[in-house]
C-alpha cells in the first residue's frame, strides 16, 4: 500500500524517521510532501495513494474527489475539522484522529502563556501569581485533564464543564464540577476553552459569555479559531478594561484585537502541538492506526462512523 504524508507545516524529522520506519516495516511505501505552498501539489500527490497521513492540511471534497484509492486518512492530532468528513464517507474512505497524542504539549502551553500573561507580558511592572487563582476548564478531554493536572501543581481551584462527561467522571479527577457553561465564567478568574469547533459551539464564546468573568478575567483559548465570536469579543474587550484575551490561535481580526495593548496575545502561528514529542507521538501514532486498518481492518479511532 502506499501511503503519503502530506503536511505542510512538516513534521519535526525524527517523527518522520519514526513513521517511515512503521510504515516501510508493515512492507507499505512511503511518499512524502513538505512544504507545499500550493494546492495543486497536494491534488496530484494523493491521486495514487492508499492512505493519508495529514497535520492541519485541509483534507476537503476536492481533495477526497482526486484521491481514487484513498482508503483512510489519519489527522495526526485530535481535532479534525480540516477533513470533510461527509465527503470522506461518501468516498468510503475512513478518517480518523490520533487523541491524547498531544495534549500535554498543548497542556504545558497553555501555562507557559498564562504565567506571561499575569506577569503583565514581562514589561518590566510588577504583575500576580497563579496560585490561588480559580481555573475553569471548558469541555474535559484530554487536553482539558492535563490542564487540570498541572493547574493544581500551581496551587489553582480548578473547576470543569464538559456537556458530555459525567460530572462524577470531572469529581473523580479532583476537579469541581459546575452545572453550566455559564457558572463556569461566572465563578472563574480564569476560563481556557478546549472545545472543538462543530455546529453547536462556533461563534459559541460571544460577548453575552465572556461578560460573565469576573472583574480582571483572562479568557485563553488554545483549541480553534472559529468558536470565538470575533465581533462581539472586540466590542467587549472595548468595553471592560479589564479583560484579557490570550490565544494560540491567530484571529481573523489580529490587528483589531492588538490595540488592545497589554491585554491581547497571540502565537504568530499555532504552537500547542509544536513540540518534538508531540510530534512524534502524533506521527508514529498515525503510522501505526494506518497500519492496523490494512492488517486488521482496525477502525478504532474513526470519526466519521
Amino acid at each position: 500500500m502506499k501511503v503519503l504524508v502530506a503536511t505542510e507545516k512538516p513534521f519535526a524529522a525524527a517523527a518522520v524517521e519514526g513513521i517511515k520506519k512503521e510504515i516501510e516495516g508493515a512492507g507499505n511505501e512511503l511518499v512524502l510532501l513538505e512544504k507545499y505552498t500550493e494546492k495543486a501539489q497536494l491534488l496530484d500527490a494523493v491521486k495514487d495513494v492508499d492512505a493519508m497521513i495529514i497535520r492541519s492540511d485541509k483534507a476537503d471534497a476536492e481533495v477526497l474527489d482526486a484521491a481514487k484509492n484513498l482508503k483512510i486518512i489519519v489527522r495526526a492530532g485530535a481535532g479534525y475539522d480540516n477533513i470533510d468528513l461527509a465527503a470522506a464517507t461518501a468516498h468510503n474512505v475512513v478518517a480518523e484522529n490520533t487523541p491524547g497524542q498531544n495534549s500535554n504539549a498543548v497542556a504545558e502551553l497553555v501555562f507557559g502563556l498564562l504565567v506571561y500573561t499575569v506577569r503583565n507580558f514581562y514589561n518590566g511592572k510588577a504583575g500576580s501569581e497563579l496560585k490561588g487563582k480559580k481555573l475553569g476548564i471548558l469541555a474535559f478531554g484530554n487536553v482539558g485533564r492535563n490542564v487540570a493536572r498541572i493547574a493544581k501543581g500551581f496551587g489553582m481551584e480548578v473547576a470543569a464543564y464538559d456537556a458530555f462527561c459525567p460530572a462524577d467522571v470531572i469529581e473523580a479527577a479532583g476537579v469541581h464540577a459546575v452545572k453550566s457553561q455559564d457558572e463556569l465564567f461566572q465563578t472563574c478568574d480564569i476560563v481556557s476553552l478546549h472545545i472543538p469547533a462543530t455546529p453547536e459551539t462556533i461563534k459559541s464564546i460571544d460577548y453575552k459569555t465572556v461578560n460573565q468573568l469576573p472583574k480582571g478575567g483572562i479568557l485563553i483559548n488554545t483549541a480553534r479559531k472559529e468558536v470565538i465570536n470575533e465581533p462581539e469579543l472586540l466590542k467587549l474587550l472595548a468595553e471592560r478594561e479589564d479583560l484579557k484575551f490570550i490565544t494560540d490561535i491567530k484571529p481573523d481580526a489580529d490587528a483589531d484585537f492588538a490595540k488592545f495593548e497589554g491585554r491581547y496575545f497571540s502565537t504568530p502561528k499555532k504552537m500547542g502541538a509544536q513540540t518534538a514529542e508531540a510530534n512524534i507521538n502524533a506521527g508514529i501514532a498515525a503510522a501505526k492506526q494506518i497500519n492496523a486498518f490494512f492488517k486488521d481492518g482496525c477502525t478504532k479511532f474513526q470519526v466519521n462512523k
